[in-house]
Formats: structure tokens, C-alpha cells, sequence
């Protein structure tokens, strides 16, 4: 319980912690690649900042619900019992108006000078992921992750409206890479954790199927998103840089998907969760590359 927790001053770091910036990081990479991905030269200046500037504002207000919605459970798992609302340092009333006035000036920012479409476009995301996946979709089914995980992958459709102020097929194909990436990737962490997650009644997958199962899925899920990856080279959005990076890295990650099949290595979990991290950040890295590379494929 909160009240039984011996609270602090809360800190500047404590709110930071509140709109988890390593997650708001991955996202905002994403989305300034979906704005370069967008133009054939350089990004507007006032999308670029402004726009990943209201996007950021607004996913660390939907982490900051996160942790509000799931403060009584982050006090049970290893993973969460240091966050800010769980230790007592921040309350709940702090922790709600700090969302409210971070996720109403991104809004304003998207509002006033981005486009209107990117400022809906980016608070469906947030009640996707803040309200429908954290408050309900966690809670009730093992599927929450992959039905959820559309809002987590929007990023790169936000950075693409903000440029162009329309949604295009490529924007909605980069939606698909994240949104097939999403399982494996907390799948492996869920196995790691399942039974801090039994203990707190969230259905993930190896709860409610075993690891045998979710092992398999890690692996076709791996398989969809490795073929998903290639499209961006079959459509002409991208080039052969892109192509030889995500056949690489797709077969880092299908070694990870085997390689938890097996069950010989007790790190394989982490280990591909990790991996999965670095496997986004590099593919999307490259992706861009590629396009000022090979800038005729790339458009």
C-alpha cells in the first residue's frame, strides 16, 4: 500500500520517471524517422521540433496514466515497486495533473502548429494505450499485447502527418513493422516475468498458456514480422541497404526466437528482449539511411 511506503520529496526525476522517457525515446525515433521517410529532402524545422516535441508530450502523458492506473501493481513486481506513484513520492492527485497539463499543452502544440490530424491521430493513441489497453485490454485477455499494441505503434504515422498532413500507405506500412515487432518483443520479457504477472492476475500469455506456447508464438510472430520487414523493399519504399539490414537483423532475431524453442539458455528471455530493442532502433536507422542513400528507391 501507498500509505504504508515512507514517502519523499518528490524530485524533477521523479516526474521524468513518470512519462517513461526510454520508451518515449524508441517512440520519438520512430516518429522523426516517419517524418524523413515522408520527404525526399529535409524535414520542415517547425514539424521536426514542434512535432515531436507535442508527440512526446502525449505519450508521456499516457506513461504517466500507466503508472496511475497501475500503481497497486507496480508495488508487487520486482520490475515496477521503485516507480514514483508506487513508492509514495509522488501521489495520486500529482501524478494526474501533471498528465493532464503535459498531455494538454502536446495536444495545443499539435493543435496550433502541426495539423489537426496529427493532434487526433496521436490522442486516439494516447486513450489507446492509457485508458483502453492499461485500464481494460490489460486485465482481460492474454491477447492484451497485441491488440494494444497498435497504439504503441503509431509513432511513425504521426511523424508522417505531421510532414505531409495526410496517411499514406508507407506511413501505415512502418505502423505494421512496430505493431508486428510489439509481441515477441514483451513476450520474451512476460516469460521473465510471469510470475510477478501471475501474482497480480494479469493475464500475459505465459500465464494463462505456458511457456510452452508463447515460445512458439515469440517464433511466428518473429516469422510474420521478418516477412513484414521485407515489404518496404517489395513496395520501392526503400532500397538495398534497407533490405540487406533487415534480413540481417531479422535473422538476429529469428536466432533469438530458436533460441528460446530450445530451452538450454535460462537468459534467452532477457536476452531477446534486449535484442528486440536494439533489432527496432537499428532497422529504422538503416531504413533511413537507405532512403538519402538510394533516394529514387527511397520515394
Amino acid at each position: 500500500m501507498v500509505d504504508a511506503v515512507m514517502t519523499e520529496r518528490a524530485g524533477w526525476r521523479d516526474y521524468k520517471e513518470l512519462t517513461k522517457p526510454n520508451v518515449v525515446l524508441l517512440m520519438i525515433l520512430t516518429s522523426a524517422i516517419g517524418m524523413f521517410m515522408a520527404v525526399p529532402g529535409m524535414v520542415p524545422l517547425n514539424a521536426l521540433i514542434l512535432g515531436n516535441l507535442g508527440i512526446a508530450l502525449c505519450a508521456g502523458a499516457a506513461a504517466a496514466v500507466n503508472h496511475l492506473v497501475d500503481q497497486r501493481i507496480d508495488q508487487r513486481m520486482a520490475r515496477t515497486y521503485k516507480r514514483p506513484i508506487a513508492q509514495g513520492r509522488l501521489s495520486t492527485r500529482e501524478a494526474a495533473i501533471f498528465a493532464a497539463i503535459i498531455g494538454g499543452l502536446g495536444m495545443a502544440i499539435l493543435l496550433l502548429w502541426v495539423n489537426a490530424l496529427t493532434a487526433w491521430l496521436t490522442l486516439a493513441s494516447l486513450v489507446g494505450y492509457a485508458f483502453i489497453y492499461t485500464m481494460f485490454l490489460k486485465r482481460a485477455t492474454p491477447q492484451n499485447i497485441v491488440i494494444g499494441g497498435l497504439a504503441g505503434a503509431a509513432p511513425p504515422l504521426l511523424g508522417w502527418t505531421a510532414v505531409t498532413g495526410e496517411i499514406h500507405g508507407h506511413a501505415l506500412l512502418l505502423v505494421l513493422i512496430i505493431f508486428a515487432w510489439t509481441p515477441p518483443h514483451f513476450w520474451a520479457l512476460a516469460i521473465h516475468r510471469r510470475e510477478e504477472y501471475a501474482a497480480v492476475d494479469i493475464p500475459m500469455l505465459p500465464v494463462t498458456h505456458g511457456v510452452a506456447f508463447t515460445k512458439l508464438h515469440i517464433l511466428l510472430y518473429t516469422i510474420i514480422m521478418f516477412l513484414i520487414t521485407l515489404l518496404p523493399y517489395a513496395t520501392r519504399m526503400s532500397g538495398p541497404l534497407y533490405l540487406l539490414g533487415a534480413v540481417v537483423l531479422g535473422g538476429g532475431f529469428l536466432y533469438w526466437a530458436v533460441e528460446l524453442m530450445r530451452g538450454k539458455n535460462p537468459n534467452a528471455p532477457m536476452e531477446t528482449f534486449r535484442y528486440s530493442i536494439t533489432y527496432l532502433m537499428a532497422l529504422f536507422v538503416v531504413m533511413l539511411v537507405d532512403h538519402y542513400l538510394f533516394p529514387v528507391a527511397g520515394l
